[in-house]
């Protein structure tokens, strides 16, 4: 395993300039952000695809620096009731796969997205209970309708360009939010189908990440991993549960934030995320995703870095003498 970083936290640098800060904190590998939700400041992947001698500089901009991209991202929303956000988001995952197989990598993350309540409706509609029944209704519509359809077409489109792994980020607001969807999903679709593992997401939803990697891992399902914590605040939380839509700035009124790695959950805790992850063959980036309101991006991206090079496994395990 090597540590690395989603790299549109510094999409206010240039991107060799973001390289160059990127390994000397100490990362062996980085995830591009290519549109989408995060943007596409350090990649274009529209422009790039038009020029191979710019695909080449942009690849050796990443290995002489010794560093390894772990994926291309493009987090949207291609299923979104706007056709035009939808189309947009469609398109930037589209592009993003032509970008991977220039370059040969065979993972692209994104989300699984999240359609309206029905055929009307102008924004996305995530149901989180199952009645009145109208919310059973909506679930069935979206997953048979809109949901199965698309990544059936589109993930058979992927293939046929090289990208094998279409890692989805399980996020509540989307349909895929836990693994129970993430697997049914892949049930429908095939085995393009994994995860880009972020557990902080499971956390605050009373997931243990532990339990979630195994289960995963048994289905060959584990394409990526984003290191990012979770903090669950447990005076608020006793008073008005998870679910929660204040905003992200107000962090002593919600019940839950985002915390660079350790800040959120003990050292072993991640310890354990990490040995299972080893358990179940895993050996790709552990990802550091910075959303930490509580700190600077370099300051929580360095203490994330720190932290995670004392716990990853970086050899092959050796031979058990004692067996």
């Amino acid at each position: 395993m090597k540590v690395g970083v989603l790299a549109v936290l510094f999409g206010g640098m240039e991107f060799e300039e973001a390289l160059d800060y990127i390994k000397s904190v100490g990362c062996g590998t980085v995830e591009i952000g290519c549109g989408g939700y995060p943007g596409d400041a350090h990649c274009k992947p529209a422009e790039l695809i038009q020029d191979d001698d710019a695909v080449k500089a942009f690849q050796e901009a990443v290995t002489s620096r010794g560093l390894e991209i772990s994926a291309l991202s493009c987090h949207g929303n291609p299923i979104h009731p706007n056709p035009e956000i939808a189309q947009a988001h469609h398109e930037d995952f589209e592009n993003t796969v032509l970008l991977a197989e220039k370059l040969g990598l065979d993972t692209v993350i994104t989300f699984s997205g999240c359609p309206g309540g029905g055929p009307e409706d102008k924004t996305p509609n995530w149901v989180t209970c199952p009645w009145p029944p109208d919310y059973s209704q909506v679930v069935k519509w979206q997953w048979e309708e809109k949901l199965i359809p698309y990544w059936q077409e589109t993930a058979s489109w992927a293939a046929e360009h090289g990208v094998t792994k279409i890692a989805l980020e399980m996020h509540p607001g989307f349909c895929v939010y836990n693994p129970e969807t993430l697997l049914k999903l892949r049930e429908a679709v095939g085995s393009s189908i994994g995860a880009n593992f972020d557990p902080s997401h499971l956390f605050w939803q009373g997931i243990d990440p532990v339990y979630a990697i195994r289960e995963i891992g048994e289905a060959g399902a584990m394409f990526h991993f984003h290191a990012k914590d979770t903090k669950v605040d447990p005076v608020n939380t006793r008073v008005h549960g998870v679910l929660d839509t204040k905003p992200y700035t107000e962090e002593v009124n919600r019940a839950w934030i985002f915390r660079t790695v350790g800040y959120g959950h003990s050292e072993e805790v991640w310890r354990d995320m990490i040995s299972n992850l080893r358990l179940i063959g895993y050996d790709g980036a552990l990802s550091i995703e910075h959303e930490d309101s509580l700190m600077s991006a370099r300051e929580g991206f360095e203490k994330a870095v720190k932290f995670l090079k004392r716990l990853v496994i970086e050899e092959e395990a050796g031979v058990a003498y004692w067996a």
